[in-house]
């Protein structure tokens, strides 16, 4: 962990939560992504259109996977080489890179955020449930 980022390991509830809404957010850019590879490769010729799509729609599928495994200590690490697989995905569709970048900054101020909301929650949070 840098700081309050996490890089490796399993995050408490907020930061899991919010990890996976992004990843889930990222999904469905990621499947637009490879439907304007896929078009925009039909139309040249020598283009694997077909490639294109099986990846991105293959990314998509990942980005839901890792989404449910947040709770495994290898998710983040997941989440992060996914970002970095959306980033590579601006080599084929340029206009990737804003949306890469966008989910970027959402991941990061996920992990951020949600290990404050975490922290700000046990602090509250009497240790003591019983009530008399």
């Amino acid at each position: 962990m840098i700081g309050r980022l996490r890089l490796v390991g399993v995050g408490e509830k907020m930061t899991r939560r919010l990890a996976a809404v992004v990843l889930a957010g990222q999904a469905f850019a990621l499947f637009f992504g490879a439907l304007s590879a896929w078009g925009m490769s039909r139309t040249q010729e020598g283009e694997p259109a077909t490639a294109y799509l099986l990846v991105g729609l293959g990314l998509a599928m990942l980005c839901v996977a890792v989404a449910g495994m947040q709770r495994r200590p290898y998710g983040v690490t997941l989440g992060w080489l996914l970002q970095a697989a959306t980033l590579a995905s601006s080599f084929v569709v340029p206009a990737m890179l804003f949306v890469a970048l966008i989910f970027l900054a959402l991941w990061v101020t996920a992990l951020f955020q949600g290990h404050k909301m975490d922290e700000l929650t046990r602090r509250h949070t009497p240790s003591d449930r019983s009530t008399a």
